[in-house]
């Protein structure tokens, strides 16, 4: 399987038009997790043909194909990062809307503990913790 966005869509037959290639460039080089709105901002910044509803067409396109996986973060808008990307948990703080992603050896390991004594093998979990900063003195 191809490391890219666009290697994927075309492996699974999806046609791939330069603005939906536009796309898939924008969210192959996002450190974040963006919405449709900054998806859109980033991608008519290249093209500026490329309205909303191309966007919006084109992520849910992507996320019903298994390329894009949905994250909502209790603000009401979804956001997108590429489903191949190696597994995280997110650290969501709630004063600034940061999300912060983090791998722990220790909780990925208790989580195996917890679904064992529960007597079932853990095939995959998503974590999201919500919080503020601490005040700093």
């Amino acid at each position: 399987m191809s490391d890219t966005i666009i290697g994927r869509c075309e492996a699974k037959g999806l046609r791939m038009t330069g603005q939906r290639r536009i796309i898939a460039q924008v969210l192959e080089q996002s450190d974040d997790h963006p919405d449709v709105e900054e998806l859109y901002s980033r991608a008519s910044a290249i093209d500026q043909g490329i309205s909303i509803a191309t966007v919006y067409r084109t992520v849910k396109l992507f996320e019903e194909a298994g390329i894009l996986e949905r994250l909502e973060f209790g603000d009401g808008r979804a956001r997108y990062e590429d489903a191949e990307r190696d597994h995280h948990d997110h650290l969501i703080d709630m004063q600034s809307g940061e999300v912060i992603e983090f791998v722990d050896p220790e909780i990925e390991a208790l989580q195996e503990k917890i679904a064992a004594k529960l007597g079932y093998k853990l095939k995959g979990h998503r974590l999201e913790l919500y919080g503020v900063p601490l005040e700093q003195d």
